[in-house]
């Protein structure tokens, strides 16, 4: 096996300095008043013999690695891998690699993660932050990492965000269920006590309050092993059968869900008007209205600001940016006698409270009406 070729190698091949080979790898030869001609001849060498510089040694002496952290939940979920996607054909697009990573909502586990970042030297960081993790962002931005939090922010930690308003989707989709005829509505959920979470909360009871409803919350601990979030579920279904509507708050805990509710006998819509947060295939294919995330707007945005300020093209203010949501009407709920309720977005109130830019999106439901 021949010996991998060095920068001595090729400065005493060439007989020139290794600083003036290092020089010309790391796009700093017109810099250094480097002749075309020793430019060209140390190209065509290096071409020749197929080197490859080492890119951890090239990102020490340029200060970039054009490689950007992403951090998400779990890729394998649809929503986020979508995003992941989109982001990462946009960032190679404009010269950049995606480093991937998920967390699944453990905080020491991204702090692991970032750890191993830091060591491959990326450039900027996305990331889906799991709780507690506002020292460790704080310390990249102080570092002068540009870092963009998406589906979920820190109130505590002034950077940039894009988000939907979670607040009114809910509070929406939770109003449609009542002035439809519903008056049994149960919100299903994890339990969390993250922003993206309780705003969804939040919507629900707020439209159960405004109609004077008995408000009707389950919340279950996440758990990677199914079967521990079917068994409560099913408990929970299965005592109250009285209900006659369930929203759920995210697309996992409502294909849980409907396992449970075939597995009761229940009939959708007649025994139970269903939503879920998070609308994706498996939905669409049964029927089931869903609250839909603009991801291709979120991934746009998301890449936009993290390239923005790695080409410091923006200025230092931080942007958080929320964007609507759209509500898909299937048979799993379909809506009588409604209106749209008064938009009242969560939006408003994060420019009321930190000054920042805030960027609403026009989403439609399947009917075209704005959500």
């Amino acid at each position: 096996m021949s010996k991998k070729l060095s920068i001595a190698d090729i400065a005493s091949r060439l007989n020139i300095s290794k600083t003036t080979v290092s020089f010309i790898l790391n796009g700093r030869a017109q810099e250094k008043r480097i002749s075309e001609k020793l430019v060209k001849q140390v190209t065509d060498y290096i071409a020749e013999v197929g080197y490859k510089p080492n890119a951890l040694a090239q990102s020490l002496a340029t200060g970039k690695s054009n490689i950007i952290g992403l951090m998400v939940e779990d890729i394998s979920n649809p929503f986020f891998a979508t995003i992941a996607r989109l982001i990462e054909d946009r960032a190679y697009e404009n010269g950049y690699k995606i480093v991937y990573c998920s967390t699944d909502n453990d905080t020491e586990r991204a702090r692991e993660q970032l750890k191993i970042f830091q060591d491959r030297h990326v450039d900027g960081y996305i990331i889906a932050p799991p709780p507690d993790i506002e020292a460790d962002i704080e310390q990249l931005i102080k570092q002068g990492f540009p870092v963009v939090l998406f589906d979920r922010y820190l109130p505590k930690v002034n950077t940039d965000y894009v988000v939907v308003d979670n607040y009114y989707s809910t509070y929406n989709a939770t109003r449609k269920l009542i002035e439809s005829g519903h008056k049994k509505i149960a919100f299903i959920t994890f339990l969390s006590e993250q922003t993206q979470m309780q705003e969804r909360r939040l919507g629900y009871e707020t439209a159960i309050k405004e109609f004077k409803l008995k408000p009707n919350l389950k919340e279950i601990k996440f758990h990677r092993n199914e079967e521990l979030i079917n068994e409560p579920l099913f408990s929970y279904l299965k005592k109250n059968r009285a209900l006659d509507a369930v929203l759920f708050g995210t697309d996992h805990i409502g294909t849980c869900g409907l396992k449970m509710i075939k597995k009761l006998g229940l009939k959708i819509p007649d025994d139970l008007a269903v939503i879920s947060f998070d609308d994706y295939s498996l939905f669409e294919l049964y029927s089931v209205t869903a609250i839909g995330q603009p991801i291709v707007e979120i991934a746009d945005h998301i890449i936009t600001l993290l390239l923005k300020k790695l080409n410091k093209t923006q200025s230092s203010s931080t942007q958080k940016m929320t964007l609507s949501t759209y509500l898909a009407e299937r048979e799993s709920a379909p809506f009588t006698n409604v209106g749209i309720a008064k938009k009242q977005s969560k939006a408003a109130i994060h420019q009321k409270d930190n000054g920042s830019i805030t960027t609403v999106s026009t989403g439609k439901d399947n009917k075209g009406s704005e959500l």
